[in-house]
């Protein structure tokens, strides 16, 4: 008889991550839910996508090109990039933990800010590796707080800019300033996801530091901006040797084909972009401003998102969760980042945005 003890067992440690936990995603029934809780683009993918994807349906019988030759040369035109620093995967998650697992072990250590993306952590342990936690600022990165934490194990630091779920960034002097005190045998990950919607004069999403460099690559998404997430697709910009590491554990075909078909399509779409930009800058200063104006005290982003925090008032972001959702808007509570009393909102429609603070305000005042 097969007992819980003589059952095929996990390495050790992986039974004390605690698993990813997405954002909800359902309402109470007969009211219109408006989910704000996942940071997607409420203008949807590009037309050009849709098209492409739908277009696939009639070869589903073939394999996927492995390479992702077409798509990688799409973002090479786009970006102005070699196409063989560039490798694909199943969502930037992929690539973040397949980062990881080439370059952490047993025994190594590898840095991440204290609000930084949970895949981090989950990738860390997953090698063995420790994780280390670098305080924040004012919900900002801290530069000089990540390079105190440089020991002689450390072989891998995360950099989210901007970063999720507080919205803030790091301007590129400082993470200049980060790279020149790390050791040469160091990885810098920079993990641009929410590049796309920043318009800030000092930000850059690393592009050229990874070019003049051999430890640094920078990671992005399709599931933003661009409106992809239910295809999961990413990709990353890195030196050639650690492409090539990568490419050699990663999943021979990795990304499907209507995902790489959808995303070369929703490349060359710069006027979809360019709306969603100019929608999200528009409804992201109004519902900051709204938010401020009822006591909470809301987070600089750049993203396309932001974060409300309850503390200081007597409400709580749990109770604020609770009444939002019964009346058809899901946000995402944040406790799982150390951040117990506040919560993340995604920028809307003009619709959900005016509607969320309406109930915000009605919260706030009962």
């Amino acid at each position: 008889m097969t007992t819980q003890q003589n059952r095929p067992q996990p390495n050790p440690g992986i039974l004390d991550i605690a698993a990813y936990v997405p954002g909800k995603s359902a309402g109470p029934e007969g009211v219109k839910v408006h989910k704000l809780s996942a940071n997607e683009t409420p203008l949807g993918p590009s037309p050009r996508a849709k098209d492409a994807f739908s277009a696939l349906a009639s070869n589903l019988e073939d394999y996927p090109d492995g390479s992702a030759s077409d798509l990688r040369e799409a973002l090479g035109k786009a970006h102005g990039l070699n196409p063989a620093n560039i490798l694909t995967g199943n969502g930037s998650d992929e690539l973040l933990v397949l980062l990881a697992q080439c370059f952490l072990t047993a025994g190594d250590e590898a840095i991440y800010s204290e609000h930084g993306f949970l895949v981090y952590k989950i990738g860390i342990l997953a090698t063995g590796a420790t994780p280390v936690v670098a305080p924040e600022t004012e919900f900002q990165a801290s530069v000089d707080a990540i390079l105190e934490r440089v020991t002689s194990k450390t072989r891998v630091v995360f950099l989210a800019n901007p970063n999720n779920p507080t919205g803030t960034y790091l301007p590129m002097s400082e993470v200049r300033r980060l790279h020149e005190g790390l050791p040469e045998s160091v990885l810098l990950v920079l993990d641009a996801a929410y590049a796309e919607y920043v318009r800030r004069n000092d930000y850059e999403s690393g592009i050229e530091l990874v070019s003049n460099n051999e430890n640094v690559v920078m990671t992005r998404t399709f599931s933003k901006i661009y409106g992809l997430a239910a295809l999961r697709v990413g990709w990353m910009y890195g030196p050639e040797h650690i492409v090539d590491a990568l490419n050699r554990v990663r999943g021979p075909f990795n990304v499907n084909a209507a995902a790489l078909a959808a995303a070369e399509a929703a490349v060359a779409d710069r006027a979809t972009i360019d709306a969603a930009v100019a929608h999200n800058d528009e409804w992201l200063s109004w519902t900051t401003e709204q938010l401020s104006a009822l006591g909470l005290n809301v987070s600089p982003s750049v993203g396309n998102f932001l974060l409300m925090h309850f503390d200081g008032t007597n409400k709580t972001a749990k109770d604020a969760d609770a009444f939002l959702t019964s009346r058809g808007y899901v946000l995402r509570l944040v406790g799982g980042y150390g951040l117990p009393n506040s919560l993340r909102m995604t920028i809307g429609t003009e619709e959900a945005c005016r509607g969320a603070v309406a109930a915000l305000s009605e919260f706030m005042a009962s």
